[in-house]
């Protein structure tokens, strides 16, 4: 008995192995393409339900799509109430799990299992083909986990001391009472939330159907809790994420526990409609002469109650999504001030690393926010220059040096999160982009070193009780002018705005130099005609060299960036 158990516990190990595999080999083959589909077919909640099930079905994976969905909200490309309604979408998508599970019920697919790990295995040593191999020995890994997990499935029933055991544990809750029905209902949730697999939960509960050891009813409550548990998965996850994360799980759990209520209501009705549509006879009990075609059909039945009730929700949801909208944003209010909400990472975590390919995109717009933060950083050099009371003046340099400090913290936690993402099975094209984006944090931690740089030359200058006349002032506020825009530009092509010509960015540079050489040339002879003293020049100079190096770094983030693109 003990012998068996292990032998079911590997099996499951190796469906859930052959179906994670598959959905990576799925992302890296469909993941940039599916990321577009996800960015620009969200325009209404239809649409956005339809796109989250087109996904969702494509990758295999909810957890992916909800990600994708988290840092589309962030990014502000989508709103919350968007990202609800593909959440609802990729509810209907994940139920094809179901139905691959009920494929491999249905006849016998042991056959098909190895000519895919021999055709996997060539396209793997073909190298260009690499994923669509990955991808093969990933089904092939899913369905002989199940034809095994079904063969020692019956062999445990076949066995009369194994048989007596299951059997009366579970004729302890065969009276269809409200009591049982939330016995199972909880199990169903809490073995989904340790396994952290809905797909291996509905492997177990098809097995059980088929063998007779457990009920119909028994067994769409089980179904029913893993639509639970697979959203608290989602929810722990998502605690070391930004509070938009935290929203759309809480959503993700909220739509699946008023889908259990609702459905729960009205079971004996909803069970009934989808057996009929089957073929599947409730009436029918063991030692009935229609006993074991019911049992041939009951992981159909399963498949369909999942997929009847999930499409039925998003159906019936999908009209509140406003006032779902409204109760996750009331439950998890934003109470961070703006400097701690420019201290922290907001699309990347290290709690959501589940995809790899997906993860880039995280990173992507982390790393465009990481811009945006150091060009306000760059902002308060210029009010800087202008304060002369000694309060507000110290107030403001310690805001630049801290946000110095939040430079160099951003640079190491973007780092790290793609150090961990490249760990991962990434495409060739996907290992290239994380060297660009390596290269494009570490400019643009560099322009934040330059932005602190002029403040301390500004704020030598202020404690050497000396002052620029109106003429450095003039100039330093062109050049820094420039910058502003050269950083603007360099934002911009970050975020792929159409339209926008890279090549403007080397434009910004030698503007940029071209003045500073102008200025260096002229404030030696200004120093040699005393219109000021050598120390206050040097001052001056040092404000315009380092904004002459803030356009280098710009310069080399745009290059960076431009070689990402031609990646994809």
């Amino acid at each position: 008995m003990t012998w068996m158990v292990f032998k079911v516990l590997g099996c499951l190990a190796l469906l859930m192995f052959g179906m994670k595999s598959m959905s990576d080999a799925l992302q890296k083959m469909a993941g940039p393409q599916l990321r577009h589909v996800l960015g620009t077919m969200t325009t209404n909640r239809f649409t956005g339900a339809f796109t989250g099930m087109f996904v969702t079905a494509s990758v295999q994976s909810s957890t992916a799509t909800t990600l994708m969905t988290v840092s589309f909200v962030n990014a502000g490309l989508l709103t919350l109430a968007q990202a609800i309604s593909v959440i609802m979408g990729a509810h209907i998508g994940t139920t094809v799990t179901a139905w691959i599970m009920s494929l491999g019920f249905s006849f016998n697919i042991a056959n098909f299992v190895y000519p895919a790990f021999f055709i996997g295995i060539v396209l793997i040593y073909l190298k260009k083909h690499r994923v669509g191999g990955e991808f093969l020995f990933g089904v092939g890994f899913l369905f002989l986990g199940l034809t095994s997990l079904k063969e020692t499935g019956f062999t445990l029933v076949n066995d009369p001391a194994a048989s007596a055991s299951i059997s009366n544990f579970f004729a302890h809750f065969s009276d269809p009472t409200f009591f049982n029905s939330m016995f199972f209902l909880l199990m169903g949730t809490v073995l989904t939330l340790c396994v952290q697999s809905s797909a291996a939960i509905m492997a177990i509960t098809m097995i059980l159907c088929s063998t007779g050891v457990l009920q119909i009813d028994q067994g769409i409550m089980l179904v029913l809790g893993e639509n639970i548990g697979t959203t608290i998965t989602a929810n722990i996850v998502a605690l070391s994420a930004n509070i938009q994360a935290r929203r759309a799980a809480f959503a993700h759990l909220s739509i699946n526990v008023a889908g259990v209520c609702w459905v729960t209501c009205v079971l004996p009705i909803f069970l009934k409609t989808i057996c009929s549509v089957v073929g599947f006879d409730l009436d029918c009990h063991q030692g009935d002469a229609c006993y074991a075609s019911n049992l041939a059909k009951i992981s159909v039945v399963l498949a369909s109650f999942h997929s009847a009730f999930n499409v039925s929700n998003t159906l019936l949801l999908i009209w509140f999504i406003p006032f779902i909208e409204k109760f996750v944003c009331k439950v998890f209010k934003s109470r961070t001030t703006e400097e701690e909400e420019d201290s922290r990472l907001h699309f990347i975590s290290s709690g959501l690393l589940e995809t790899p390919e997906l993860s880039l995109m995280e990173a992507r717009k982390e790393i465009t926010l990481f811009a945006q933060r150091t060009q306000k950083m760059f902002n308060f050099v210029p009010k800087l220059l202008e304060l002369k009371e000694e309060e507000a003046f110290v107030k403001l340099f310690a805001r630049i040096e801290k946000y110095e400090g939040i430079s160099d913290n951003m640079e190491i936690e973007i780092a790290n999160y793609l150090t961990k993402v490249s760990e991962g099975h990434l495409s060739p094209e996907s290992k290239s982009s994380v060297q660009a984006m390596l290269r494009e944090i570490s400019e643009i931690e560099s322009i934040g070193d330059a932005c602190y740089n002029m403040a301390r030359a500004i704020n030598r200058k202020y404690r050497s009780k000396t002052d620029f006349n109106e003429e450095q002032y003039g100039h330093i506020k062109h050049i820094m002018e420039l910058c502003d825009k050269a950083l603007t530009h360099m934002i911009s092509v970050l975020q792929d705005e159409p339209m926008v010509d890279v090549k403007r960015s080397l434009n910004y540079e030698n503007e940029i130099n071209d003045y500073r050489k102008l200025l260096k040339e002229k404030n030696v002879d200004d120093v040699e005609d005393q219109k000021y003293s050598y120390q206050l020049g040097v001052h001056y100079m040092d404000v315009v060299n380092d904004c002459e190096k803030l356009g280098d770094y710009v310069i080399n983030v745009v290059e960076a960036h431009a070689h990402l693109r031609l990646t994809y």
